[in-house]
């Protein structure tokens, strides 16, 4: 049937009005249902055991100190450490246990027979199902014994150190600030094991999985995970017809010019805007050298292959995982996000043959921004870890600690001036589209994933380091998921798209078509999809059923963007062994079958609220997030650089050598890293966390184990040559910028993919509304 873009494009904004709607209404929800923290905690005998604000120092005492990213809360963090909601559970059960053990019996738990051991286990887990909600929570003596011991578990841990867990000497600067952290860890516990008012679960959904505390998967996991199943066979048909149903063609070759690279006029904001590809290039390549660090770990918690016994310099007290792996994450994002940031300002001169005034000089400075909020972001992580900063200033110019969105609050609202600088430098580059294409065309399209970029990043201005965890989790997400299952994979669309436009193979109409209908799949999953972060955080119920719906759908237009790559191929090889851009097009068919396994596949997987209850915070997620992080994005990023390089490079100097390297490096790399080690360790943790229970799944224990070594070992192959991949690559891009060709078009001067668009396609024609 024939649906006119108008329509999709009316579709796509009625989605998006539905989706505020219903994170409006969540919002809502959630404030109102979030667990408040008790004012006070007491003893049998009325005496305070803990306050309010002891748990929320410990909140601050867990952000400024990076321990989100050294463990994890609420099985969100690093995985490395234990999940502190988890440990604190089960420490609390286990000491309350010894408690009554001594009291009754006068010896060790473990010294009493099976029957004793029985009636003491019952008693306990009734003391902790039993617990009320209210301003003021009542202990057993039990309680109040255990709490004690957790609070001096936690300073030997985390302020004295411990070598063997690789974690530090003054982690946490004081124990006075280690008993904080343990009054917050023990608060998520006790949250996870108190029934919500009115209802016969928990605020975290009953999780984290734990006979011994009486946590247990209940009824609506395992009916919503049934549902979840059923939506995806039935969502699938249904998308499956309507993309038959809709004309939607194909990339087409045949028939076509393709415009040589040497053909083409440069602007000057072009040129600079390679610069982004250079430092992409480099920031990539620290990325992956604390990646094999950080694997590193795993098997030398204390050390770095003998470095401290032979030469004296212990990498742990200089460069601890928390801080190492902060610079990891961020940096994935940076470098991915660069290369993006340079490939929508190459664009638009590319597309419409002008130059705006000022363009180049504007390109100057934001590469003067990104440069400055990239060291202070990063310096400013390793300088608020170490608590160099005093007062409020470890949170605003240091580090703001919560995973992914770990620098400080400063260098935040750069990064958003940055993102919305680049939005207003692109609206400019392509003016001429904006001016004559309906609201809904490709130019559109990039400014608005653009501008929603920055608007989705102001929601990690909604909460300080004083706000409820639980609170903080829901906003902090919104960056997060919203990001990437919603504006990235919005903006990969659009950026493809623009591509095979600027190849000429494809017609704008055409493209803008795909384009409108593919991200009103994303956008009417992805958004409302972020809920599967919220069931075992402390939020509301609601959020079960509704991201067991949504977070099911996600898949769905992953098989499209993978049916489209293929298209694209076979676009690509229509267009004869001199296609000069068969590179860029490796890199951008290799990202959407990734998107399709890393995000799509392990994605559902995982995301089944059965599979997620045991899951979350394992391997599997580990391998889900470099599966869609860099396979997806990263690899996408890699192309559009590559596109950029063929077009300034000299062509006579022009080599794909060493991109077909890094190419087969970089995928061969991930594979062999994912499949080798990080996959059958989460299975491994998922079969260890359904037998043994969560904590034990995230114990030291499980990860000094004899398979778990090896296969940790066996994630070095893998790792070795992502990292080779990312120097030849730098390595490429350095070489080619020597090379560059020099700027023959002005600030108003237009060239031959103009022309072409205004001759061949008639692309940048006043389009009617209603075509």
């Amino acid at each position: 049937m024939q649906v006119k873009r108008k329509q999709l494009a009316t579709f796509l904004a009625t989605i998006f009005v539905v989706n505020l709607i219903v994170m409006g209404g969540g919002a809502w929800l959630s404030y109102a249902n979030s667990p408040d923290i008790p004012d006070t905690i007491v003893g049998p005998n009325g005496d305070p055991i803990a306050t309010s604000e002891d748990v929320r120092d410990g909140k601050a005492v867990f952000q400024e100190n990076g321990l989100m990213n050294q463990g994890s809360i609420l099985g969100r963090g690093s995985y490395y450490d234990t999940d502190y909601t988890a440990d604190a559970l089960e420490s609390k059960t286990e000491y309350m246990r010894e408690y009554y053990a001594q009291e009754r019996y006068g010896e060790n738990y473990t010294s009493l027979n099976a029957t004793v051991q029985a009636g003491i286990d019952e008693r306990v887990r009734g003391e902790l199902q039993s617990s009320e909600y209210g301003s003021q929570v009542a202990y057993s003596e039990a309680e109040v014994y255990a709490h004690q011991q957790v609070r001096e578990d936690y300073v030997e841990r985390y302020h004295e150190g411990d070598r063997e867990r690789g974690i530090p000497a003054g982690q946490v600067p004081s124990a006075e600030g280690a008993e904080d952290f343990a009054d917050f860890a023990l608060w998520t516990a006790w949250i996870s094991h108190t029934d919500r008012p009115d209802s016969t679960t928990s605020f975290t959904n009953d999780w984290p999985y734990s006979p011994a505390a009486g946590n247990d998967a209940g009824g609506p996991v395992m009916v919503w995970s049934v549902i979840a199943l059923v939506l995806l066979v039935g969502g699938a048909g249904i998308a499956i017809w309507l993309y038959q149903s809709i004309e939607l063609p194909e990339p087409d070759a045949s028939g076509v010019s393709i415009p040589h690279p040497k053909e083409i006029d440069l602007t000057p904001s072009q040129l600079l805007s390679t610069r982004f590809v250079l430092i992409g290039a480099l920031l990539f390549v620290a990325q992956t050298f604390l990646g094999g660090l950080l694997a590193h770990y795993y098997v030398e918690r204390d050390g770095f292959f003998g470095l401290r016994e032979v030469i004296g310099f212990d990498v742990l007290q200089w460069l601890p995982w928390s801080i190492a792996r902060t610079w990891h994450v961020d940096l994935g994002i940076l470098w991915i996000s660069t290369l993006w940031l340079g490939a929508g300002l190459f664009l638009a001169p590319l597309l419409t043959g002008r130059e705006p005034p000022k363009q180049a000089l504007y390109v100057k400075g934001l590469i003067g921004a990104l440069l400055v909020v990239a060291v202070g972001a990063l310096a400013g992580i390793w300088l608020g870890i170490n608590n160099v900063f005093d007062g409020q200033l470890w949170w605003l110019l240091g580090n703001e600690g919560l995973e992914y969105v770990e620098i400080g609050r400063v260098w935040q609202v750069g990064l958003l001036v940055g993102f919305l600088g680049w939005t207003v430098l692109v609206a400019r580059g392509f003016k001429p589209l904006l001016d004559r294409e309906p609201r809904y065309g490709l130019a559109h399209m990039i400014v608005y994933a653009g501008g929603s970029i920055g608007l989705l990043f102001m929601a990690g201005f909604l909460y300080t380091p004083r706000t409820n965890i639980v609170v903080t989790e829901f906003w902090r997400w919104w960056v997060v998921h919203m990001w990437v299952e919603g504006v990235f994979e919005f903006f990969i669309i659009v950026v493809i798209a623009l591509t095979l436009v600027s190849m000429n193979l494809l017609q704008k109409k055409s493209a803008e078509k795909a384009v409108i209908f593919q991200a009103a799949l994303v956008m009417g999953s992805g958004i409302i999809g972020v809920s599967h972060h919220y069931w075992w955080a402390g939020l509301p119920e609601a959020w079960l059923p509704i991201g067991s719906v949504f977070s099911t759908l996600e898949f769905i237009p992953l098989l499209f963007i993978l049916y489209e790559a293929l298209g694209q191929y076979r676009a690509m090889d229509a267009a004869g062994a001199d296609f000069p851009y068969r590179m860029a097009f490796y890199f951008i068919v290799a990202s959407s079958v990734w998107n399709f396994f890393g995000a799509g596949v392990i994605g559902f997987f995982i995301n089944l609220p059965i599979i997620s209850y045991y899951e979350t915070g394992t391997y599997l997620t580990v391998a889900h997030a470099h599966g869609a992080m860099f396979g997806a994005f990263g690899l996408l990023a890699m192309g559009m650089a590559v596109y950029i390089l063929r077009l300034t490079t000299r062509d006579a100097r022009w080599t794909d050598r060493r991109l077909r390297w890094s190419f087969w490096l970089c995928n061969l790399g991930l594979a062999l890293m994912i499949f080798l080690s990080l996959l059958p360790i989460g299975f491994l943790q998922l079969e260890t966390a359904f037998t043994q229970g969560y904590a034990a799944a995230r114990s030291l224990e499980f990860y000094n184990g004899g398979l778990i070594q090896t296969l940790f070992w066996l994630r070095m192959p893998g790792d070795t040559l992502l990292i080779l991949g990312a120097v030849v690559f730098a390595w490429d891009v350095t070489v080619k910028l020597l090379f560059q060709r020099k700027a023959t078009a002005g600030e108003t001067r237009d060239h031959v993919i103009a022309d072409r668009l205004i001759a061949d396609r008639g692309s940048v024609e006043p389009v009617s509304d209603d075509d």
